[in-house]
């Protein structure tokens, strides 16, 4: 496994403790900045964690995604948005032993 694609895997995780939420999601940019996020839901907005993270990421400048990790299903507008930006991105699922590679 690659250093960097774990550090997302921890980066989500703290994010789903420290929401207590069932999943979130974690993404790195082309400059190696990192975001982390968990899902949305309100009566006039509702994002998945990975839509967060992505819009945080483009609202700070990023040009493109290096990889993702998804913890819980990962959805299908999710990885549309990473694959809007950067179509050779993966993305992968995070579980108890590691990563599993779900998208690119």
């Amino acid at each position: 496994m690659d250093p960097e694609d774990l550090k997302l895997l921890a980066l989500a995780r703290a994010a789903q403790a420290r929401m207590h939420a069932d999943g979130a999601a974690a993404v790195r940019d082309l400059d190696g900045r990192t975001y982390s996020a968990t899902a949305v839901a309100l009566p006039s907005l509702s994002l998945s964690a990975l839509q967060v993270a992505v819009a945080m990421a483009l609202s700070s400048g990023a040009a493109g995604f290096e990889a993702a990790v998804v913890l819980g299903p990962a959805d299908a507008a999710g990885l549309a948005a990473i694959a809007d930006v950067s179509a050779s991105a993966p993305v992968f699922t995070g579980a108890e032993d590691g990563l599993t590679r779900v998208h690119s």
